[in-house]
């Protein structure tokens, strides 16, 4: 039996960077207008996808030339709304699809995010997936009182202790705890109702979680580390992980990572997918397509790149000098305890150690800020192959998060009306929902 993808759609930023305005995006409002989220959530729905992602951040960015004017004048990086309200507003008005919800485990306190998350699960009926992020940038980090970006490989180990406090305390009140019985008065069982007394080198809590377990017990847990120690972390609590789509042979390596790390982890390697991050711009043809392609270089003016790439990597691109390597600016990221993954993703086709100038530079992640160079084209035919191709290649665990669409809702009718049908007739995509949960249906291949 044909094996099927799992797919979802990322909109965090349908609002940012230009894509608010270019052919095709929702006119006579803007972000964010409820009646836009509604809109989508129903299509995506009637086309069977798995979820809607919203990453997060909130901070205005402030890296490019220590200040946030640009970003604030090209809307770069920001409006950003806390999605949780959102998300149960939307969860009422359907009935399958899921919800991926971004929270920061550098900034945010455990107790409180697993309270949140659960009522969450509970609203939408067992719907919620937590994309559990750890932050790298500095606009960040001064809303939540750090003048300096937390050390990488630290801020991993806060995320996997973040993760054990969460698990323990959705599992501190059984799943049959309550008893309610009206003749008696009593409402649970104490014995199934227990504190967790952590203590640990980032969180002190005693717990238990003062809530009714909901419905899929614990949301499903999502994670996008790309290093080494991204990748060690994901092995560690993961049920499905986000990754870029840096090319085949790339794609390949990080599965076989994680596949080892999983194995390491005493974890079975078959039960956790990666949902490779990719843009679409499907069309009804592939000349239709490639014209919505070149809109992209459109979106972004070029006094926005620099703000938009220093904030995603945190580093001021603008102390760029006039020639530099790849590897030098690399160097000078690690020291920064900034992102040299997210760096060296949008430096691909760059040799690391050859000297380019500052000019040749933007013109590279001017590209990348678009999303134009790693985007896939064309029909629906044609779109399918590439992602055919990657889903066998990576071993048929997981699927796609088709992100940063560059207009909505034209790029998302164009995925669920040209693409789906196209998977569908191949095997490769449900042609019902099977299950309410989200976890369920994400298990079901």
């Amino acid at each position: 039996m044909t094996t099927k993808m799992h797919i979802g759609y990322d909109l965090s930023w349908i609002q940012l960077e230009g894509r608010w305005r270019l052919p095709g995006s929702w006119t006579n409002a803007h972000y964010p207008d409820m009646r836009f989220f509604k809109e989508l959530a129903l299509i995506a729905e009637r086309g069977l996808m798995d979820f809607m992602f919203w990453g997060d951040g909130t901070g205005i960015p402030s890296t490019w030339k220590g200040n946030r004017d640009d970003a604030v004048r090209w809307g770069v990086g920001w409006p950003r709304q806390d999605m949780s309200p959102y998300i149960a507003a939307l969860s009422q008005i359907t009935s399958r699809i899921g919800f991926g919800l971004t929270y920061s485990s550098t900034y945010m306190h455990p107790f409180y995010t697993s309270r949140l998350l659960n009522s969450l699960d509970h609203v939408t009926g067992g719907r919620i997936a937590f994309n559990v992020v750890a932050s790298s940038r500095k606009a960040d980090a001064a809303n939540y009182g750090f003048d300096e970006l937390m050390e990488h490989d630290q801020r991993y180990e806060r995320m996997e202790e973040f993760v054990d406090v969460c698990k323990a305390l959705w599992a501190s009140v059984a799943p049959d705890a309550f008893i309610l019985d009206r003749d008696s008065g009593v409402m649970a069982d104490p014995a199934k109702v227990k504190a967790i007394g952590h203590r640990g080198k980032f969180f002190n809590v005693m717990g238990p979680l003062a809530c009714v377990p909901s419905p899929q017990g614990r949301p499903v847990l999502v994670q996008a580390g790309a290093s080494p120690r991204g990748i060690q972390a994901s092995a560690y609590f993961a049920d499905m992980v986000f990754a870029a789509s840096p090319g085949k042979d790339k794609q390949v390596k990080h599965r076989k990572a994680l596949d080892a790390a999983l194995t390491a982890q005493g974890r079975d390697p078959s039960g956790v997918g990666i949902v490779w991050d990719v843009v679409l711009i499907v069309g009804e043809t592939d000349e239709d397509a490639k014209r919505r392609h070149e809109q992209l270089l459109t979106a972004v003016p070029p006094e926005a790149v620099g703000a938009f790439m220093s904030h995603q990597i945190g580093y001021d691109l603008s102390k760029l000098p006039d020639s530099f390597t790849i590897a030098e600016i690399n160097e000078q990221i690690v020291k920064a305890n900034a992102s040299p993954v997210g760096f060296l993703n949008m430096t691909t086709g760059i040799d690391p150690q050859e000297t380019i100038t500052k000019d040749a530079f933007y013109e590279v992640i001017k590209h990348h800020t678009a999303g134009y160079d790693h985007a896939i084209v064309g029909s629906a035919e044609k779109v399918a192959d590439y992602l055919e191709e990657i889903f066998v290649a990576t071993g048929e665990r997981g699927g796609f998060m088709i992100a940063h669409p560059p207009a909505v809702p034209r790029d998302l009718l164009n995925v669920v009306d040209f693409l789906i049908p196209e998977l569908q007739r191949r095997g490769r995509f449900r042609k019902e929902y099977r299950y309410s949960t989200l976890r369920e249906n994400l298990l079901d291949s």
